[in-house]
């Protein structure tokens, strides 16, 4: 529930803290003191679009921050509050969540849950959970299409026909998927078939090996340049073993002068290895070079192999490439998918077989699910007329149409609309085109006196339920409000004496000069001055006549104040 909610230089508004508590709340004060204005710092709150101009003239920024107390949920379930909360990575502490909002002078704002920092759009998640808000100026939940749907399920008793439809749907939107993107593919590959052959059978017959092409580029430089490879090879044969001056005929001489130092002093016959190890290496890269010239050899015709495999390498490398091991890949994904004309055929009449079993399960779940809401409909369309002449429309009608829809979605096959007859004679229309604020508030609360034991918002806000009505009409309007508030949390802003008697909680708001600009505030009103409230409504706050008829409505009244949230 709402515990607290706080505004600073928001219009009117300079630094007010309301509390409130489980139950019925009102707010009463004269019009134009900013009562309003507390329900539209509310929807801030939760997500509503912010403009600077709603800032405090001379105020930098606006801020609001409410309180919720998510404790009052059974031990035995998570709140939906807190379960969102949890999706959207708010650590919460206490069961208490703390959401703020600044707004400054230039629109620009910003957001916290639990001190950390949020977007709009989660507080617009959190709003959807926490309060459920009709403002004189909202555009009502209740005119949309979906939410009569949602409406008349909930009342219905229609989850488990609701989830059935749903799953049913995604299995086949999935297998629908599935075939369509099969029988493109199908498609794009008939189209493609020919070449893909082509590809399959260009690179397979050229029989590709890793690294060949790297192997074939070094063979064509050796085969191309046979006469300079035998010159070198032979000038470097010579210089290692050939005539005076080679490196064989040095090494030979000193070894001989290693012996005569050797004679003087055999300290140096340790150098004796060094100079056996560079003979004998020089000896056996003379003997390689030797052979490496005599196997080179001119083969033209081995040359000319060897560069038309190195031109289809080429070709292949620039169509398919750019790497041998890329040019293979090609030719594999070109033979798999040349495969899939062997098994599509089999594997779209499989996927059409299961497509088709899969619809057939999603309509007869809608019709179960258009069952339950045909059932449904006349039941809700007489408990909510049975209210409305309570309400201050005695000639009210109430219906639930329910009409097949184009297609099949994962709501069901049926279009919901909420038809009202506000007065003998006139036709019923949709709820959309006839209903003014304080009609669509009352409807509202016709709908969620009926709908009390399903919904799950723990907060309901009504501005301009009593728009309309007074008498004994504003009593049972009271009285509706007050039954809706044995289970959860109602916020009231009234200006009826016959709804603000039927309240636990009574907030007066009041409007005075400071610092030259009209300035909103609350207290809470009991005991006498609530009487002299009630009595300023009735039409004379210090007149004894008034007064004693607000003591009569207090006394009447019906209220029973519900049990504090308690700890889990």
């Amino acid at each position: 529930m709402l515990a607290e909610l706080r505004v600073r230089d928001l219009a009117v508004i300079a630094d007010v803290t309301l509390k409130l508590r489980p139950g019925l709340n009102v707010l009463t004060g004269e019009t134009g003191a900013g009562k309003s204005m507390l329900v539209d710092a509310l929807a801030l709150l939760l997500g509503e679009r912010a403009s600077g101009d709603a800032v405090r003239p001379g105020a930098p920024r606006a801020v609001v921050e409410a309180v919720f107390d998510l404790s009052a949920s059974p031990a035995s379930s998570i709140s939906p509050a807190a379960s969102a909360a949890q999706e959207l990575g708010i650590d919460l502490e206490d069961e208490q969540l703390i959401i703020r909002r600044d707004i400054n002078a230039e629109g620009k704002n910003r957001a916290w849950a639990n001190g950390s920092p949020t977007t709009v759009g989660a507080l617009a998640r959190l709003g959807e959970v926490l309060v459920d808000l009709h403002g004189q100026h909202e555009a009502q939940s209740l005119l949309k299409p979906a939410q009569q749907r949602d409406i008349l399920d909930a009342f219905g008793d229609a989850a488990a026909e609701r989830a059935a439809v749903e799953q049913a749907y995604v299995r086949a939107a999935e297998l629908r998927d599935q075939e369509r993107q099969l029988a493109q593919k199908l498609e794009e590959i008939k189209r493609r078939a020919d070449y893909l052959r082509h590809v399959a059978q260009e690179i397979a017959g050229a029989q590709l090996k890793l690294g060949e092409d790297e192997i074939l580029a070094v063979e064509a430089k050796r085969l191309a340049n046979v006469e300079e490879l035998t010159r070198l090879a032979e000038r470097l044969e010579g210089l290692v073993d050939g005539e005076e001056g080679t490196a064989l005929y040095a090494l030979s001489q000193a070894s001989r002068t290693l012996d005569q130092l050797e004679r003087i002093d055999p300290s140096v016959a340790a150098w004796r290895e060094l100079v056996d190890q560079a003979y004998a290496g020089a000896e056996e890269l003379a003997r390689v070079v030797r052979g490496y010239a005599a196997e080179i050899e001119r083969d033209p015709g081995r040359l000319e192999v060897v560069e038309r495999r190195r031109d289809l390498l080429y070709r292949l490398l620039q169509k398919y490439g750019p790497a041998i091991a890329d040019v293979i890949r090609f030719g594999e994904e070109a033979q798999r998918e040349l495969s899939l004309l062997d098994t599509a055929d089999d594997d779209l009449k499989d996927l059409a077989a299961r497509r088709a079993a899969a619809e057939r399960t999603l309509n007869e779940a809608a019709e179960r699910l258009t069952a339950s809401r045909k059932k449904a409909a006349g039941r809700l369309a007489k408990s909510v007329q049975d209210l409305l002449p309570g309400l201050g429309m005695p000639g009210g009608r109430f219906q639930a149409r329910i009409t097949p829809a184009d297609t099949v979605s994962r709501t069901g096959a049926d279009d919901v609309v909420f038809l009202v007859q506000l007065n003998v004679g006139l036709e019923a229309r949709p709820l959309a085109q006839v209903a003014s604020g304080g009609e669509l508030s009352r409807l509202m609360l016709a709908l969620k006196v009926v709908l009390a034991r399903h919904d799950k918002l723990p907060t309901l806000v009504f501005d301009e339920v009593d728009q309309g009505i007074g008498g004994e009409v504003a009593v049972q309007v009271g009285e509706a409000l007050g039954r809706v508030a044995a289970s959860r949390q109602v916020l009231v802003i009234t200006h009826l004496p016959q709804i603000a008697a039927q309240a636990g909680h009574h907030v007066v708001v009041s409007k005075h000069p400071k610092g030259g600009i009209a300035t909103a505030d609350v207290r809470v009103a009991s005991g006498e001055e609530r009487v002299q409230e009630i009595a300023r409504m009735l039409g004379d706050a210090e007149g004894s006549v008034a007064r004693q008829h607000a003591r009569e409505l207090l006394g009447k009244a019906a209220y029973s104040p519900p049990a504090l949230p308690h700890s889990r």
